[in-house]
């Protein structure tokens, strides 16, 4: 359990027995219930195989720095943990490196707080070449302050990185020398990754094809959609963080004979720092987008504190600013609801611009969500008349395919065509006009 693995990962194995603490810190404004924030914490355990045997809230009125908890909390899920035979605690919070060395002692199991729980998430989920890096990348800038532990992953094995020190060195600072070194790796390898993916975005914004990005909260439905829409297959699983790695595939719609899809990794409350830096360059993707649809999961009980969670991130990214995409809701899962539910939300929806209710599962509002994903990329888009020689065909093929031709009679030898266009497609159709 927990100990490093060849790509910098702290795997923690699968059927191990756990018990969850969810601290109520004395802290204002906070957007879930314990009970609420104890359900999402044994999803995110029970995402990679955890066996979660008890879980229970614990009233925080002043905060330990030795243990985050009081001592006589602390008792109590040591005893927990020894009567449901845990060999691990997950804290759902944020522990001091200090914090979870004294807790490891005084609980008698191994300790994982939250940032550490997605963490181990990542580090199974991650498929491409850059999404290894980037949790790698993440894992080590955690890990390096906790070599005050009284065990540590790195001590248990060496095979990952070659952890061996110089002459006259302690282990924990050829640990931490080794760490650093590899982290300044990963990072040119991932400026290297951040570069061709650029060139890549240069590329397709040179083309004439729109990017729409899927967003919103882990387990919000996402990849169904992206799977409906597209007719691929990507994993779509019903757990948290089932996609990591950004997918892109090409799609149609009103008036667009090809507009770019891409699948993101969700979002999820108090998303470390960590992560946030680390895949930076993934979530690049999202700002270069020209609409970003944030897909809601409307049965879900915290729906409204998951929707401030996603504007929290996409703030952090920039994305709530003047210039940034436009945004609509796709209000997701509306087959879980009841009659009554649904009915007021369907009745709230038709009084906005902005949402489009679907369900990913049974396809129902789909068509109305292309129409409405089509109407956000035309915004600014103006009719033209266009008169061409029936002859030219290659001219009135681009413009069926990037404009969206709305009627069209001969006259003649000539084609007279009613032809909706953005902005940049008339600039390139008169440059290809005047060739």
């Amino acid at each position: 359990m927990n100990a490093f693995d060849g790509n910098g990962a702290i795997e923690v194995a699968r059927g191990e027995r756990a018990i969850i603490a969810v601290p109520e810190l004395p802290r204002e404004g906070t957007r879930r219930s314990a009970e609420a924030r104890a359900e999402e914490a044994e999803g995110l355990a029970e995402a990679i195989g955890i066996n979660v045997v008890a879980a229970r809230p614990v009233r925080v009125r002043t905060v330990r720095p030795a243990t985050l908890l009081g001592k006589g909390q602390v008792e109590e899920i040591a005893e927990l943990a020894k009567e449901n035979e845990a060999g691990l605690l997950i804290v759902d919070s944020t522990l001091t490196p200090v914090q979870q060395k004294n807790l490891e002692q005084e609980v008698g199991t191994k300790v994982i707080d939250r940032t550490g729980l997605i963490l181990e998430i990542f580090g199974e989920r991650a498929a491409t070449a850059e999404g290894r890096l980037q949790v790698e990348l993440a894992h080590l800038d955690y890990q390096a302050g906790r070599l005050v532990r009284s065990w540590t992953h790195l001590e248990r094995q060496r095979g990952g990185f070659g952890f061996l020190g110089g002459p006259g060195e302690t282990q924990i600072e050829a640990d931490r020398r080794m760490i650093r070194d590899r982290m300044a790796k990963i990072r040119r390898e991932l400026d290297q990754v951040k570069r061709t993916r650029g060139l890549h975005r240069d590329r397709r914004q040179r083309a004439p094809w729109p990017v729409v990005a899927l967003v919103g909260y882990t387990n919000a439905g996402k990849s169904t959609l992206f799977n409906r829409l597209t007719g691929e297959a990507v994993f779509a699983e019903n757990l948290l963080f089932a996609t990591l790695d950004p997918t892109m595939r090409d799609i149609r719609l009103p008036g667009f004979d090809k507009v770019i899809l891409s699948d993101t990794v969700g979002f999820v409350s108090d998303l470390p720092t960590e992560l946030i830096a680390a895949f930076r360059a993934t979530l690049e993707e999202v700002r270069e987008a020209d609409l970003l649809v944030h897909v809601r999961n409307m049965a879900h009980p915290d729906r409204e504190a998951q929707r401030e969670d996603v504007d929290d991130v996409l703030a952090s990214l920039g994305l709530a600013e003047e210039g940034a995409p436009p945004r609509i809701e796709a209000w997701n899962k509306i087959d879980l609801l009841s009659d009554e539910d649904r009915a007021c939300l369907v009745e709230e929806a038709k009084r906005r611009q902005d949402v489009v209710p679907i369900s990913g599962a049974t396809g129902e509002g789909l068509d109305a969500l292309r129409d409405r994903m089509a109407e956000c990329l035309r915004n600014g888009e103006q009719i033209h008349c266009i008169r061409l020689p029936a002859s030219a065909g290659g001219k009135i093929a681009w413009l069926h395919s990037r404009g969206e031709v709305l009627d069209q009679r001969v006259e003649h030898d000539e084609l007279e065509l009613s032809v909706r266009l953005s902005p940049d497609n008339w600039a390139r159709f008169q440059t290809l006009e005047s060739a």
